[in-house]
């Protein structure tokens, strides 16, 4: 701490202590005021600015120093100077004490409060951000709110300075009006029940209801604003209550539900039903990572007892499997089932031309015009292609692509180069060199899966190095040649070029929300990577919704299905009742071999945003189940606040690290510690006995040593 805080605080603590100590609130008291104002007035009349400058600066000096005193003040500026004097007078400097208290805190302790509890005020901080004059003017008009003790937490906050004065200005004018005008009646007040009556505060409780009225009068406001170029276009009638554009996970859980609550719906979908997830994501590249998985153990048959075999296989069977697996699950996400829901199905492009009218381009070519309520964008990502000199030259294939494109392969490809070093491109590169491929991985930054710990992001490079991948980090793509029918990628490293040769190269450096062709553009709705919406999900017209990874912040489909429900409530039931979307606990997996799964922090996001805790950590190749099944690596390792057995994130490398996680997600929603976890019963022997083992290294780490000292004590005592 610096000498300038120590000095303020030490100034502050003798102020306090000089209150108390010389009793100094007897001149703060009701009848002291009554016994001295025949004194007071006549030191006003004789000289009235001298008077008025001497209370004023006592005003702020005991509103900064947050000293009791301030309601008889104000009662004595309305016994001395009128109610309209006295209201001006106590309005400034109660305004100008708040504020100066608030500065006093901010300075003070901000730096420090925020940097230990950083997380927790994030949203708060954002709140008072966006919503923060008419959060703090709700409050000034609620007196049952002590003034002192919001001007001193608002000073932990990041409000501007010159909002809370003058919002603190505004909000406490009508509690002074009302005191200062009692004041001016000192001689029937006889105690200060007689003005905080149960019925005046019961008044400025609902008094306190203003802000929110007046919130959802200035919306009226906005929206009439952000409306105002469509004048005239809102139809009398809407054909649907809600039109969902695109079919991906989060397009078909807001169609379902909406169509489970009775609404008019219309699904409009150009491409296949089911969206990325189905067709070129979640479902294809874990049936291609479940056949390189069984390749493996057969190549390692050994550590079961069994001989060891090199896997004799047709790829074009694998991929056939792959693609066989899509057939089976289409069903699930298919025209006809969400038809039998009620739900409307369009092949087609959607385009918004207004905020209630959806322009519809059949792929028969016929087009339909339909309007709706409410419209939500569900248009989904599609991959990054690095804008590399010679990339179309040589050739590529995307996550997107690489199913139909491989597919026409007779064998795997003999030279794989795959780009980047993130989840998709690790679980990719490792099931390919299962089938027989050379795989080079490059990836720009220094490390693989660069979100994850640095010990998982090794791990991972270990597991990708053993299953014969060459992983190069910190090497950057500069451009592609070729030379007649051979392929060459040119990489650097510390500014050395090198050349590698492929057959095939694969693109997955990251996806990139769909943006274009929905009209977003004509309607000026912000997007930057993603479609911007608030809270609600909401575009900046709040009759437009955007969910899943065209809106982010996570490229998820369970979050995209999260999103769903909020953007079909509040779609459906906004003018009544609005959801903010939770992200509170979110997990995600990367389905390498081993696994690697988390929720909330890990330990390398806790120290950036300076969130303290404690590590628990149990390793799985002391776990029976794990050893039976020759599974024996990996970890669960737990962060939970110092002290305390509060989860604040879960990491676990392993064998069925994705389902081991829910448990530990659970937890989390619903506020449970490893205390809980510790006292479940898990069945044994299974791979989840790995959770309760790292509830009980926790337990054992905060084992109250002096009561097992004097345990032990009393026990030998037993003994005799």
């Amino acid at each position: 701490m610096n000498k300038k805080k120590l000095l303020i605080i030490l100034t502050l603590a003798a102020l306090l202590v000089a209150y108390f100590v010389f009793d100094l609130g007897n001149y703060f008291s009701l009848d002291y005021l009554k016994q001295s104002q025949t004194t007071f007035t006549a030191a006003f009349a004789e000289n009235p600015v001298q008077a008025v400058a001497i209370f004023f600066l006592v005003y702020v000096l005991v509103t900064a120093i947050s000293l009791p005193g301030a309601t008889i003040l104000t009662l004595a500026a309305g016994a001395l100077f009128g109610a309209l004097l006295g209201t001006v007078v106590v309005s400034f400097a109660s305004s100008l004490g708040a504020t100066l208290a608030m500065l006093a805190s901010r300075y003070v302790l901000r730096d420090s409060v925020q940097k230990r509890f950083g997380a927790r005020l994030s949203g708060l901080n954002q709140g008072l951000e966006k919503d923060g004059a008419f959060y703090l003017f709700s409050l000034r008009l609620i007196p049952l709110v002590p003034f002192f003790m919001l001007n001193l937490l608002m000073g932990l906050t990041n409000i501007k300075t010159r909002t809370f004065y003058w919002v603190s200005q505004l909000g406490m004018f009508a509690a002074t009006l009302v005191y200062v005008n009692a004041g001016t009646q000192l001689a029937a007040i006889n105690s200060l029940n007689d003005i905080a009556s149960p019925g005046l505060l019961l008044s400025f409780v609902a008094l306190g209801l203003f802000p929110l009225v007046a919130k959802k009068v200035v919306s009226v406001f906005q929206n009439k604003k952000v409306y105002a170029q469509w004048a005239g276009q809102k139809p009398k009638k809407f054909d649907r209550n809600l039109i969902v554009i695109g079919a991906g996970a989060a397009g078909l859980v807001t169609s379902y539900i909406a169509a489970v609550v009775n609404a008019k719906v219309t699904l409009v979908e150009a491409h296949k039903m089911g969206g990325d997830c189905l067709n070129y994501g979640c479902v294809p590249s874990k049936a291609l990572i479940k056949s390189a998985k069984l390749a493996t153990q057969m190549r390692h048959a050994e550590h079961y007892g069994l001989d060891a075999t090199e896997p004799t296989f047709s790829f074009k069977r694998v991929m056939a499997r792959i693609h066989e697996v899509i057939k089976t699950i289409a069903p699930h996400d298919s025209v006809e089932r969400y038809t039998g829901l009620g739900v409307e199905v369009l092949s087609g492009y959607a385009r918004i031309t207004n905020p209630w009218t959806v322009e519809i381009t059949l792929n028969t070519g016929e087009t339909q015009t339909l309007t709706s309520r409410s419209i939500v964008i569900s248009a989904g990502a599609k991959p990054v292609v690095p804008p590399l000199p010679g990339l179309d030259a040589v050739g590529y294939v995307t996550s997107d692509t690489l199913w139909d494109e491989f597919a026409k392969l007779d064998a795997a490809p003999a030279r794989l180069v795959v780009l980047g070093g993130g989840p998709i491109g690790c679980e990719l590169a490792q099931s390919f060199a299962r089938l027989g491929s050379k795989v080079t991985q490059v990836e720009m930054a220094p490390r693989i899966m660069m979100r994850e710990d640095q010990e998982v992001s090794d791990l991972a490079r270990n597991a990708l190095t053993r299953d014969g991948v060459d992983v190069l980090t910190g090497h950057k793509a500069l451009r592609c040649e070729r030379d007649g029918e051979r392929k060459f990628i040119v990489i650097a490293h510390e500014g050395l070029e090198q050349r590698v040769e492929f057959d095939a190269l694969l693109c997955a450096v990251g996806r990139v929300a769909r943006l274009s062709g929905y009209g977003l553009e004509a309607l000026g709705i912000a997007t930057e990577r993603t479609v911007i919406t608030n809270d609600y999900l909401e575009t900046i017209y709040p009759n437009i919704f955007a969910a899943g990874d065209v809106a982010g912040p996570y490229q998820f489909t369970h979050v995209a299905a999260h999103q769903a429900w909020f953007a079909a409530v509040n779609a459906l039931f906004g003018d009544f009742k609005r959801f903010k979307v939770d992200y509170s606990v979110i997990p995600w997996a990367t389905f390498i071999d081993p696994e690697v799964a988390r929720v909330g922090l890990n330990e390398q996001e806790a120290r950036e945003k300076g969130i303290a805790y404690e590590v628990t950590q149990y390793a799985i190749e002391d776990l029976d189940r794990a050893i039976a099944d020759g599974t024996a690596y990996g970890f669960v390792k737990v962060l939970t606040v110092p002290g305390k057995d509060r989860i604040l994130g879960v990491t676990i490398v392993g064998e069925h690290a994705s389902d081991l996680l829910t448990e530990f997600v659970l937890a989390m929603k619903h506020g449970l510690g490893l205390n809980k976890i510790l006292g479940t019963i898990h069945t044994y022997p299974t791979l989840s006995e790995a959770n309760k083992y790292a509830a009980g290294e926790w337990k054992r780490a905060h084992a109250p040593k002096r009561v097992l000292a004097w345990l032990g004590k009393f026990h030998t005592w037993r003994r005799g």
